[in-house]
């Protein structure tokens, strides 16, 4: 054998290049819709609701305040527990969301409120 051809038959023996890093995914796609979307949004509990309704600011819409002199009105804005319930939740703008939680907090320094319920 001449030079030349052990020269190609090396180079026809080494091993193919390994893939780039970024050619494919590291774990194949096992069972994906790709109308899911982020936090669950495809297929939310058996049923459902087909409409969704928007939650307004009841304080907006009922032209009330928040007192902490009245316990009641408080008390709906609350879990069980004593916590503050989010805005996401009671569906109260943020400006009386902060007003709220004020006037839940001062309520309870005053003992209008409890601090945890038992």
């Amino acid at each position: 054998m001449s030079d030349e051809d052990k020269r190609e038959i090396k180079a026809g023996a080494e091993a193919p290049a390994a893939p780039a890093a970024g050619d494919g995914p590291s774990r194949p796609a096992q069972n994906r819709r790709p109308s899911q979307g982020g936090r669950g949004g495809y297929n939310r509990g058996a049923g459902g609701n087909k409409f969704f309704r928007k939650k307004v600011c009841r304080f907006c819409t009922q032209k009330i305040v928040a007192d902490y002199k009245d316990p009641d009105t408080l008390r709906r804005f609350t879990t069980e527990r004593g916590k503050i319930l989010p805005r996401r939740i009671t569906g109260t703008c943020a400006k009386h969301q902060r007003m709220l939680s004020r006037e839940i907090k001062r309520a309870r320094v005053l003992a209008y409120l409890p601090f945890v319920k038992q």
